[in-house]
């Protein structure tokens, strides 16, 4: 058992616990942070992902100590931000919500891909969802939801 130290959604929190516990599992069963999925549990499908030190992450790959000193941040940490908020609409306007699975490592896969290209290409945001799966919406109203929160966020990203 050690102390990991890390920032979590603009906190500083300590955890004692083995640091080989993956990420996933110290967010959803300590901290009570549900909204990252355990999908596949292999990083291939991006139900789990979170942002590291701003970076998309699959959290089920992570051990704890990977993230000591770190910054986190969960989709329950960019939920309540104007960016966050702003998703939330057009995710909801473009229907691209339908069992929530995927939806929580969709939109933390979109909020990273709109910080580093607030206008993205289609191009840009297949590539930036390339690591999330969703069986039950499409791609395409997922796709128009990013365009929406981008071009609705104009100057926001």
């Amino acid at each position: 058992m050690n102390d990991i130290t890390f920032e979590l959604n603009h906190e500083q929190v300590t955890i004692t616990a083995d640091p080989s516990l993956r990420l996933l599992d110290v967010l959803r069963d300590r901290l009570h942070l549900t909204g990252a999925k355990e999908g596949c549990g292999e990083g291939e499908c991006g139900a789990c992902s979170v942002l590291i030190n701003d970076q998309l992450a699959n959290s089920c790959l992570v051990p704890l100590a990977n993230v000591h000193k770190q910054r986190v941040t969960t989709i329950e940490g960019i939920a309540t931000t104007k960016e966050g908020k702003l998703l939330q609409q057009a995710y909801s306007k473009e229907g691209a919500v339908q069992c929530g699975i995927c939806t929580p490592g969709m939109m933390m896969a979109s909020y990273a891909l709109l910080k580093k290209h607030p206008h993205p290409t289609r191009e840009q945001i297949q590539i930036g969802l390339s690591g999330n799966l969703c069986r039950c919406t499409g791609y395409n109203m997922i796709f128009r939801a990013i365009e929406r929160a981008a071009k609705e966020g104009e100057g926001t990203w």
